[in-house]
């Protein structure tokens, strides 16, 4: 029997992409073959997001258009994992559900429902865990100058507005040998830059080394040759310490860029999010004094229950005097078994709407500053596309991929995707740079 052609619609962040890749490498090792053009393939996975309502509307929407057209759809990701068997009271059509902690089995669920037997399968791991060590090969659906690395899944944290705990277990972190194979792979195959993901990346290798060990694993992907840059993202505030704040600073491939998302600076917020309620300004100008050049992005939630005026403007006013390079807000998204649903002190839509509004008309100003000041100054940059009209355009080291701003180049030069070059810059707007080399 001619096995069938399988298909993706991924949702969600760069965490749930790589997922979705493996998946695709372990079909694609059993002989599936991998079609991204949903209308040319006959089984659909649909790697859901269900981290706020938002996530899950986009993906219940992107399921229901899907079982309309008569495609055959796997459900996979946080929603199944959620949701388990109500989804499948909500998506009749789909044929199999599978969990966060089960996606090594999804060759076995392909396998499975071939056969058509009519019965609709349920992977769903009750604690999911699967490992991260084993190796597989993904079938990168994002070949390009930068790659994402999984370097841990699942979070210890309670932060009181978030469900991912439950969704993906308990932390547990990649061996530093099994993350340098996949970056030296990586380079192999072109990769410039590597970009180091996890629930809170600076919690790294606490599980099998006895304490947090992100230092350790920066300093051996420094060594590897066919890279060029390591960025990480999704720092915890209270480990940002003096041996993780000095590796930033001195080792060369690693961009001089920290994503920590913040989500508040109140500390009566704080506390109610159950998250650490120190001083944030002062992670930021140690990060600021220590290392030259630092780019910092984070992130914020306005709306949590029990945010008062007085806590917005607590809010507006931090943002205000630190000017984050790059700075993201939610509006608080209520999650049933979260430990925020039961709390008292709702804000009303509209009112996370205003204040959302207000800290990103903020923030455009800041950004449109500090970009305009960079005019006349060179600032190395990372060669992303070259577009069929001759348009290059790139990243500069303190712009994460997708979530933050481009480079637009002019040269006379012969330059690639890959290439890290010194961009003199001529040009800026709100969010985006432009320049010569």
């Amino acid at each position: 029997m001619t096995k069938p052609t399988i298909g993706l619609i991924n949702f969600g962040c760069p965490k749930n992409l790589v997922d979705s890749e493996n998946m695709l490498g372990i079909l694609s090792q059993n002989g599936y073959k991998i079609n991204l053009d949903e209308k040319k393939a006959d089984i659909i996975l649909v790697n859901t997001c269900a981290f706020i309502k938002d996530a899950e509307k986009e993906s219940v929407k992107a399921i229901v258009e899907l079982a309309e057209s008569g495609k055959k759809l796997i459900i996979t990701g946080c929603l199944a994992q959620k949701y388990k068997k109500e989804l499948a009271e909500a998506v009749p059509e789909a044929l199999a559900f599978v969990g966060t902690g089960d996606i090594e089995k999804i060759s076995e669920v392909v396998e499975k429902i071939s056969h058509n037997t009519g019965e609709t399968l349920y992977e769903i791991s009750e604690n999911p865990y699967y490992s991260l060590n084993n190796d597989m090969e993904r079938f990168q659906i994002t070949v390009g100058s930068s790659s994402y690395i999984k370097i841990a899944e699942g979070c210890d944290y309670s932060c009181a507005y978030c469900v991912i705990p439950a969704l993906r277990g308990k932390y547990r972190s990649r061996t530093i040998e099994s993350i340098v194979k996949e970056a030296k792979s990586m380079g192999q195959k072109g990769v410039s830059e590597i970009i180091l993901i996890a629930q809170d990346t600076t919690n790294y290798g606490k599980d099998l080394y006895g304490k947090p060990s992100l230092p350790e694993l920066l300093r051996e992907l420094n060594k590897v040759e066919e890279i060029s840059w390591i960025r990480v993202m999704y720092a915890y505030p209270s480990l940002v310490n003096d041996e993780f704040i000095e590796v930033i600073a001195t080792l060369d491939k690693v961009v001089k860029s920290i994503d920590i998302p913040l989500q508040h600076s109140h500390p009566e917020i704080l506390k109610l999010m159950n998250r650490p309620a120190i001083d944030n300004g002062k992670i930021i100008e140690k990060l600021r004094k220590n290392i030259p050049g630092v780019s910092i992005r984070t992130v914020f939630i306005t709306g949590f229950p029990g945010e008062t005026e007085e806590h917005f403007e607590h809010l507006y006013n931090f943002i205000e005097k630190y000017k984050f390079d790059k700075l993201g807000v939610f509006e608080y998204s209520k999650e049933k078994d979260t430990d925020s649903y039961k709390l008292k002190g709702h804000v009303a839509a509209k009112i996370k709407k205003l204040r959302k509004k207000r800290l990103m008309e903020l923030q455009q100003k800041i950004s449109k500053k500090i970009n305009a000041s960079l005019i006349g100054k060179e600032i190395i940059s990372l060669i992303e596309v070259l577009t069929s009209d001759g348009k290059i355009i790139g990243r500069t080291y303190k712009d994460a991929p997708e979530i933050d701003g481009l480079v637009f180049i002019e040269t006379k030069k012969i330059v690639s995707p890959g290439d890290v070059v010194q961009v003199k810059i001529t040009g800026a707007s709100e969010y985006d740079l432009y320049g010569v080399v």
